[in-house]
């Protein structure tokens, strides 16, 4: 089964966390079908989270099934956005979507 298209669930993304009274933007636009999706969390109080995706998800999922793994918890933002930096260096299609939210439970299946 074909995954959903990551601009489609970006912006599903982006709008319910914005009607929930999260500042949500899209930080970068990655590719429009397949791009990864990574998400920055500031928390609001000087530190900041990172979801990426998890590796090794079926293919038997639904279509708008994502894992996603934290890749770091409550850092300095520095940390944060070089290693975002890096991964743009070596994939370009990558999405990433930034989200004010003083707790880390953004509604996502996190492993």
């Amino acid at each position: 089964m074909q995954q959903l298209r990551s601009d489609i669930w970006c912006a599903a993304f982006v709008r319910r966390h914005n009607d929930m009274g999260n500042f949500c933007v899209v930080s970068r636009r990655g590719d429009a079908v397949a791009g990864q999706i990574w998400i920055e969390v500031d928390h609001l109080d000087g530190t900041v989270s990172l979801f990426t995706p998890a590796p090794g998800a079926t293919m038997d999922s639904p279509p708008d099934y994502r894992v996603f793994q934290k890749r770091f918890e409550r850092t300095d933002p520095l940390t944060v956005k070089d290693r975002i930096a890096r991964e743009i260096e070596f994939d370009q299609d990558l999405w990433v979507l930034s989200v004010d939210c003083r707790t880390d439970d953004l509604g996502l299946d996190v492993i």
